[in-house]
């Protein structure tokens, strides 16, 4: 080292400090990481596409950091900048739960109006280059700097590289566990990037307020102490963890392992959102029978497996959320058992609570294909409503998945699948879904839910299941739900299958999702897209003020 003071640091007398160092940036980097996707997920979801948008923006500030950081640390091998980088990343970090999610909105808000396809993997793509390129670039800088400051001689560089490399990866590892299963459950995604932007800053300030060889200290510098006032301010402003901040109805908001959670309440329903921007998971309508969503058609599927024909059906749902659709069915028959699956397990707790799901529906918390291999009871429906906005567990997608279902299906039984996102593009998701199913059941009927875009599937290996389903709605004496049947029995089309059948192998459902999604983005932006371009901004403006 060719700075005189910084030799004269005892902190790094015997390297110690740099390998903590290699090792709270490499953790910090991968929490930062997790905390991205996290962010991300109630404006964008967290599919596989915003998962690699997520990684390969990172890798490039990695790289890009190796580079420059190899570049100044030959220039110029001075610690002391190498500690006032990591503090800039430690403020960045910190200020990401102040100013991410308005950032994420202004982006999202100007794309609206000028990108008529591929919108959200643009948004996401800009958002993670605005919000998280430059202070994961700065601790890129870290390794190649701490490489040049602990090699005293050619001898010992195998030794350094492969101690700083151990001290990264173990750090890496820490910071991939310690986010998903203790401070994000525990505690949200803002304060998350606070505790690590304060390990950071930490980190920083102890090195800078070591004392030399000769025992003087050196004295606060600027970028210390402007680090010190950024950081407290984040944490006074940045704490919060409501990502829909607008909105003045919300009773729950949270987080879980798998979703971002919200509640909210009005005078007519309480409804359940996993995404801030649009989609409702699930609804408890305070008054009146009806949801006026996909599960008021969803009924159909107990009259097609003989609802007053048998003493009782068996009903099992994989993707239970807060119980939707037993409640409504318990409401209006007596002789429904069910039976649900959800693997969020904050989700499940809501359903009591908020959504009046009786508690004696027995609720397993665990992944629905995964629940399947584990029983082997048979049911007379199986509703499969795993599928949230553009989210699709490709593991219940398949032609695999679909035969375990008619595995646990009586002869007579149906399988009832909520598609919530309808297009009209050829090959589609739902087009490749209801291939996959054809596949495996010989009945397979479509009818799409008015007002929304959602597509409910009724599958069976009964060839009189549609004769099942006319004979019980004509026994059915309650008007309300005879008068359903009626509009959903009119609307029931026959699937004409092709070959577009997923496998456990290959199963292409991001990128079909997010077709669909820019399908449906763009049908709805197309009115307002048109005024911009014919009447400009203020004409917009108009429309709204």
């Amino acid at each position: 080292m060719n700075d005189p003071k910084c030799s004269r640091r005892r902190i790094l007398s015997n390297k110690t400090y740099l390998y903590l160092t290699e090792f709270f940036s490499g953790m910090s980097l991968m929490a930062v990481e997790l905390g991205a996707s996290r962010l991300m997920a109630p404006y964008f979801s967290s599919s596989q596409i915003v998962w690699t948008i997520i990684i390969g923006t990172i890798m490039i500030a990695m790289a890009l950091g190796n580079i420059f950081g190899g570049r100044w640390a030959d220039k110029d091998p001075n610690p002391d900048k190498l500690y006032r980088r990591i503090i800039i990343a430690a403020c960045w970090i910190a200020l990401i739960p102040v100013l991410g999610k308005y950032v994420i909105l202004g982006i999202s808000g100007l794309l609206i109006f000028t990108v008529s396809h591929n919108l959200l993997v643009i948004a996401a793509f800009i958002t993670c280059i605005v919000i998280f390129v430059f202070p994961l670039f700065l601790l890129g800088t870290v390794t190649p700097s701490l490489v040049k400051y602990t090699m005293d001689s050619l001898e010992d560089n195998g030794r350094i590289v492969g101690k700083l490399n151990a001290s990264n990866t173990i750090g890496s590892i820490i910071g991939t566990f310690v986010p998903t299963f203790v401070s994000i459950p525990a505690v949200g995604t803002s304060i998350t990037f606070l505790i690590f932007g304060g390990i950071l800053l930490a980190l920083s300030i102890i090195y800078f307020t070591s004392p030399f060889g000769d025992g003087s200290r050196i004295r606060p510098g600027k970028a210390m102490i402007i680090g010190c006032v950024i950081f407290l301010l984040s944490v006074i402003l940045g704490h919060s963890n409501s990502f829909a901040f607008w909105e003045s109805d919300i009773i729950v908001e949270d987080e879980s392992i798998y979703n971002y959670i919200k509640v909210t309440e009005d005078d007519k329903n309480v409804t359940l959102s996993t995404n801030v921007l649009f989609g409702v998971q699930s609804i408890y309508p305070k008054e009146g029978e009806l949801t006026g969503m996909y599960y008021d058609y969803a009924m159909a599927a107990p009259y097609m497996a003989g609802l007053h024909e048998k003493d009782q059906l068996d009903v099992l749902i994989l993707g239970m959320g807060t119980g939707t659709y037993a409640t409504q069915c318990l409401k209006f028959y007596d002789n429904m058992n069910f039976e649900g699956v959800e693997i969020d397990e904050k989700i499940a707790d809501l359903a009591t609570e908020y959504f009046a799901l009786p508690e004696s529906v027995k609720v397993t918390k665990y992944d629905g294909r995964a629940y399947l291999n584990a029983v082997n009871e048979k049911y007379d429906i199986i509703m499969v409503d795993a599928y949230q906005d553009i989210s699709i567990p490709f593991q219940m997608a398949t032609v695999e998945f679909f035969n375990m279902v008619r595995d646990h299906l009586k002869d007579d039984g149906v399988m009832l699948v909520n598609m919530n996102m309808r297009s009209t593009e050829e090959g589609n998701i739902n087009q490749y879904l209801s291939d996959t199913i054809s596949s495996v059941f010989s009945e397979v009927y479509t009818v799409d839910v008015p007002y929304n875009t959602n597509r409910e599937l009724f599958a069976s290996n009964d060839p009189k299941v549609m004769e099942h389903f006319a004979a019980n709605v004509s026994l059915e004496q309650n008007k309300t739900l005879a008068d359903l049947m009626t509009k959903v029995s009119s609307n029931l089309s026959l699937y004409s299958p092709g070959n577009r059948v997923m496998t456990d192998d290959k199963a292409p459902v991001e990128l079909l999702s997010m077709r669909a999604i820019d399908e449906l983005v763009a049908e709805e932006l197309a009115y307002y897209q048109d005024i911009l371009h014919e009447e400009g901004i203020k004409g917009l403006m108009d429309r709204f003020l």
